[in-house]
């Protein structure tokens, strides 16, 4: 058995992913990488399979009908044969040093003592500019050992476990039935929360292992590109809203941070749908508002009537311009994307 997955899911990647797979290779033969080519139009397939062809015993392409970020992550986590499972996004990469690092972890569990979930840092690579921003989690989390949730301290705002940070214990990833909708952005989200449930033990090795490059033109994340594409966003966040009951969740620590991410994603989804001024989004938002109270009540009085809550539920026009220009101080101070 390999110790360790690491699913790239690409769709015309062919001017990018070559930095990625290659970061990725130092692993050997402990790693098993699946490229999964989503339906590609330019040369992904044919660089995916060279890279096949040159190192068969660790790389492994499957070519499929576009399904999305979504679909291609589901077919890795149905093909892997890792221990433990971590997705590498085609225009990412991952740090030399850190890599061994990991692997040498993950190498030293034994059978008794696997957690189910390893955390990293990450580093925010951003286009055309000098200065990287990383994140990392020393206030929050006990590093060189493996501890639960009672045991983890507050985490900032802006500060989250992200799918860059995460990597799950392969079985947690089955076992939770995660099954991420297709041809939908941003189902990252839902990678990083759906699991969580299922969460007990974690390890948190302080180095700064993946980079993740945004400021790309046309990526999933820019602003604008979010606002077009944000029946997609208010698909995730109503799917996360849905997913789980964090009433039933014991760990009140675990509870709080699940409740603060879907704080966040949401509090983003209303932001945009204002940021964008038109009257269908203005409807847009009522509408998710509404969905959140007709499907649990408590959790919508947490969510409404908190600071986040009340900043984007902000009365008139002036009220929705206030929101908005916080948000985006929030982005300067906090450094979130």
């Amino acid at each position: 058995m390999k110790i360790l997955t690491i699913v790239t899911p690409c769709y015309n990647s062919h001017d990018y992913m070559q930095r990625c797979i290659d970061s990725l290779l130092p692993g050997g033969s402990e790693v098993e990488i699946f490229i999964i080519d989503d339906g590609s139009s330019d040369g992904t397939a044919a660089i995916a399979d060279c890279y096949a062809e040159q190192h068969p015993s660790v790389v492994k392409v499957i070519h499929q009908e576009n399904r999305g970020h979504g679909g291609a992550i589901n077919t890795g986590i149905r093909d892997a044969s890792g221990l433990f499972l971590k997705v590498v996004d085609s225009d990412d990469w991952v740090d030399a040093g850190a890599y061994a690092a990991l692997l040498r972890l993950l190498r030293g569990f034994g059978q008794a003592e696997q957690p189910d979930m390893v955390v990293s840092n990450f580093v925010y690579e951003k286009a055309n500019k000098k200065d990287i921003t990383v994140m990392r989690y020393t206030n929050a989390l006990p590093a060189g050992r493996i501890f639960t949730w009672n045991e983890t301290g507050r985490f900032r705002k802006g500060q989250y476990l992200l799918m860059h940070s995460i990597i799950y214990r392969t079985d947690i990833l089955r076992g939770c039935g995660l099954e991420l909708p297709q041809r939908t952005f941003y189902v990252d989200n839902l990678y990083a929360y759906i699991p969580l449930k299922n969460v007990n033990t974690m390890y948190y090795l302080d180095v700064n292992f993946y980079h993740y490059c945004i400021g790309r033109e046309g990526q999933s994340v820019q602003e604008d590109t979010m606002i077009k594409r944000i029946d997609q966003q208010l698909l995730v966040n109503r799917m996360m809203i849905t997913s789980i009951n964090l009433a039933a969740i014991e760990d009140q620590r675990q509870a709080e941070y699940m409740f603060h991410y879907l704080e966040i994603v949401t509090m983003v989804s209303s932001i945009l749908l204002l940021r964008s001024g038109a009257k269908a989004n203005i409807e847009k938002k009522r509408d998710l508002w509404r969905f959140i109270q007709e499907q649990n009540r408590h959790l919508y009085n947490k969510l409404r009537y908190g600071l986040l809550g009340s900043l984007v539920n902000l009365p008139g026009t002036m009220g929705s311009r206030i929101s908005v220009l916080t948000y985006k101080l929030s982005q300067k101070v906090i450094g979130f994307n």
